[in-house]
């Protein structure tokens, strides 16, 4: 008999297990038929105009009488009454896509499907749309193959740009530009194609059309920065030159200012790298999905036409190159700034010694000059001691002789002075001997031994 082993009942799951499974089918590709029309809307906002976004959300599902989501989930589609609505949440935007049928070959773009929404639903959306446009597929069974001047109208006789994916089975047309309702345009011929596969290119054309865009978020940022890097390097090389030169002119002084200085730049470039490191990461991430996805695409050329590919790499390629160019600078100027910073912290350090230096010498000055007025104050005592030493001697010997012991009063104080004298000198150097042997005894100076 054979056992049936669940992973599950007998081994410890992982808390995360299950919702990693279902990330893989978080946003599934869409099925499209031909003929339809579709619209796309992506929104930036934060995390306070997602939740607000949300709430937004619900009051649409309640305007059509639709099950609302149970939380603010990453994907959700509805069916708004034949409107076809999908909704996802990324981490800088939310995108919203409406999808319906068309049924005007004739006149691709004369209606859309975010004119059937409520206007005040729509207008009440927080955040900025930074990319918005139409997408209508048509099937070259019913509309005929597509003429070229006849799409040029339809795109209102701007330049097109246009290819042929998977070998033909398609023809898609655009200009990457807006026109004059705000949106931008995109028409599909399809040909051979099945519903599945068309939904599965439409959706790779609304991500290339949605990354590009926030690819190119990061070009006008490191536009305004590089004029201001410019200046810096400028400054740096100034200081670094000042260094190099050894213009300085009170040694501790002006490596204080020079390092004052250098902090400023140090912490303008600090300021930029924290505003552009993740715009410029994400720049690099959302080229990354967008040129997958054009790959993806499999195109060929229309009739001597730009395609997708060749049009976008030969505006986002230089532009990517633009923001790692700043990425760059930024990173070997705060690396450059690090090296100069040390150098002056150094000449500070030096300057410091220096400093100390000279105050030692001056203090061992001083100790050497109070030590000679020591040995000074110290004579004038001896001298001080023995006068009044010898004025009690001679109170001493008057009240001997008044007792009637009978002795030569000047003799014997003359013998008693040179005697009390060398007594006090005696006694007074030997206190000094005493302090210096402690003041050089370093146990002492602890408090040991």
């Amino acid at each position: 008999m054979t056992m049936q082993f669940s992973a599950k009942d007998s081994l410890s799951e992982h808390p995360l297990r299950e919702e990693l499974y279902a990330e893989m089918h978080s946003r599934p590709f869409r099925v499209i038929d031909a003929p339809a029309r579709i619209s796309h809307l992506v929104i930036m906002c934060d995390e306070s105009q997602k939740k607000s976004q949300y709430q937004h959300l619900l009051s649409l599902c309640e305007n059509y009488g639709v099950a609302p989501p149970d939380q603010d989930v990453a994907f959700f589609q509805m069916d708004l009454n034949g409107l076809q609505m999908r909704r996802e949440k990324h981490l800088e935007f939310i995108a919203y896509t409406f999808t319906s049928r068309c049924d005007d070959a004739e006149a691709p773009f004369a209606h859309s499907c975010v004119g059937g929404l409520p206007e005040a639903w729509l207008a009440g959306l927080e955040g900025q749309i930074i990319t918005a446009f139409h997408v209508t597929v048509l099937d070259v069974a019913e509309s005929g193959e597509p003429d070229i001047p006849q799409v040029k109208q339809y795109f209102d006789d701007m330049r097109l740009i246009g290819s042929q994916p998977s070998q033909g089975a398609v023809q898609v047309w655009t200009t990457y530009q807006l026109h004059d309702d705000g949106y931008g345009r995109f028409l599909v011929y399809n040909r051979e194609m099945s519903a599945s596969q068309l939904g599965r290119l439409v959706q790779r054309l609304v991500e290339i059309e949605t990354y590009r865009l926030m690819t190119l978020l990061g070009l006008p940022l490191a536009r305004s920065i590089s004029p201001q890097l410019r200046q810096m390097d400028l400054q740096l090389a100034e200081l670094t030159q000042t260094l190099a030169q050894g213009e300085q002119q009170e040694g501790f002084e002006d490596a204080q200012h020079l390092l004052g200085r250098l902090t400023d730049i140090a912490s303008q470039v600090e300021a930029y790298r924290a505003q552009s490191t993740f715009r410029f990461n994400a720049t690099l991430a959302y080229q990354a999905i967008m040129f997958n996805n054009i790959d993806e695409l499999r195109e060929d050329e229309v009739s001597g036409h730009l395609t997708l590919q060749e049009f976008i790499g030969r505006r986002v390629g230089p532009a990517v190159k633009t923001c790692e160019s700043v990425a760059a600078r930024l990173e070997d100027l705060s690396r450059r700034i690090d090296r100069v910073s040390d150098m002056l912290r150094t000449q500070v350090d030096l300057s410091i010694q220096g400093q100390n230096q000279e105050l030692l010498s001056s203090m061992d000055r001083r100790s050497k000059i109070q030590l000679m007025m020591q040995h000074t104050v110290e004579g004038l005592s001896v001298a001080a001691i023995s006068y009044y030493t010898i004025g009690l001697v001679k109170i001493f010997l008057g009240v001997l002789y008044d007792q009637g012991i009978s002795f030569d009063k000047s003799l014997a104080l003359g013998i008693s002075m040179p005697l009390v004298i060398i007594v006090v000198a005696w006694l007074t150097r030997r206190i000094h001997s005493k302090f210096n042997k402690l003041a050089d005894d370093p146990d002492s100076r602890s408090g040991h031994g």
